[in-house]
């Protein structure tokens, strides 16, 4: 139970890290960034096994670089469900996942340093 907050909380501060960092990516609040953190992970473990099926062989075809607008598809459909949660613009569907991904990872392995009986998992 501890593991599913420290990596809601991990997703959350990223999310805050992604719209300092990224123009475009906009959180209103605290308490909408924990939301969005929760979204993300559901739309990661539910709609993007079936959306990067179904694209896999426009990814063959990119060498893998098509995996970027899956994962934007995928921070997009988040922002769409939570509101004070907004992606706008090219820059933000392509880098916000990007940075979300970097951060978030930073901060799960220092969460599992901290806590090393604790399962933190990434969700990008």
């Amino acid at each position: 139970m501890i593991g599913f907050v420290l990596t809601t909380l991990a997703t959350a501060l990223s999310l805050l890290v992604t719209d300092l960092a990224v123009p475009g990516v906009n959180i209103a609040t605290f308490p909408a960034a924990i939301i969005a953190g929760l979204a993300v992970g559901v739309v990661n473990s539910t709609v993007r096994p079936v959306i990067s099926a179904l694209a896999l062989p426009l990814n063959f075809v990119t060498l893998g670089l098509f995996s970027l607008v899956v994962n934007g598809l995928c921070f997009w459909l988040a922002s769409v469900a939570v509101p004070g949660f907004s992606v706008h613009g090219l820059i933000a569907f392509l880098l916000g996942p990007v940075i979300l991904s970097l951060v978030n990872t930073f901060l799960s392995k220092y969460f599992a340093e901290r806590h090393p009986d604790l399962k933190v998992e990434t969700k990008m």
